[in-house]
């Protein structure tokens, strides 16, 4: 791989952009692709595919073989709301190699004493993810219960198609988020994404058992991913 491929490698990684250095075998040549490069449709989809599944692999399109190496951001973590919750999810999250963002405008949650090892931000959520956008490779948890503070980020979370939305609430308080979604334009398929209740089905009760219901529904979500 030559140094102006490992340049570009690294900079798509600073910006948490997907890329795929495709190689054919034959020849040796290689190239930088990404899920959207005008190419071959096959290959096209293929890189796609990977890139969404974050494995690598050889393919034979058009009796070429072709080795795809897919180079994808490290899994992030964002958790709106910097409740009880929180404080048990993120030192899971982490200890499972996730960046971590938390994100509330509470500033009497937001504290650097509740939460001293991890990115905290105490602003509005849009206001953050305007500088710092979600993506594919990114789970949003939300948390707050407060619907002024929750539904922007997860509206954005669909958009940007994370691999996992969840939101804390019962099944009423979900309804009622579902209303103010279609409201705002959302389709029922679209918004059949978002986890709520939030969290596998292990009859959690305190935060921290919570906390675990949570981590591993997107451990579930983001190892099952899709098929290659």
């Amino acid at each position: 791989m030559d140094a102006k491929t490992l340049a570009e490698i690294n900079a798509a990684r600073q910006s948490r952009k997907a890329v795929a250095v495709v190689t054919d075998i034959a020849s040796g040549q290689q190239e930088l692709l990404t899920g959207e490069s005008q190419i071959d449709e096959a290959l096209r989809e293929e890189v796609a595919k990977r890139l969404k599944s974050g494995k690598s692999g050889i393919v034979t399109l058009q009796d070429k073989e072709t080795f795809i190496q897919v180079h994808v951001p490290s899994p992030r973590l964002v958790i709106i709301g910097a409740v009880h919750i929180s404080q048990a999810l993120v030192p899971m999250a982490q200890a499972c190699d996730f960046d971590v963002l938390v994100i509330d405008p509470r500033t009497a949650f937001a504290s650097a004493d509740r939460f001293p090892s991890v990115d905290l931000q105490a602003e509005w959520p849009q206001e953050i993810l305007q500088d710092r956008p979600l993506d594919a490779y990114t789970a949003l948890v939300a948390v707050t219960h407060d619907p002024k503070i929750d539904d922007i980020p997860l509206q954005s979370a669909l958009q940007q198609e994370c691999f996992y939305i969840g939101a804390l609430g019962s099944r009423k308080t979900h309804a009622k988020r579902l209303g103010r979604f279609a409201a705002a334009g959302f389709d029922e398929a679209t918004v059949q994404r978002i986890q709520a209740p939030i969290g596998l089905d292990i009859r959690a009760a305190s935060p921290a058992e919570i906390a675990v219901s949570i981590m591993a529904e997107i451990i579930e979500t983001l190892r099952k991913g899709p098929a290659v």
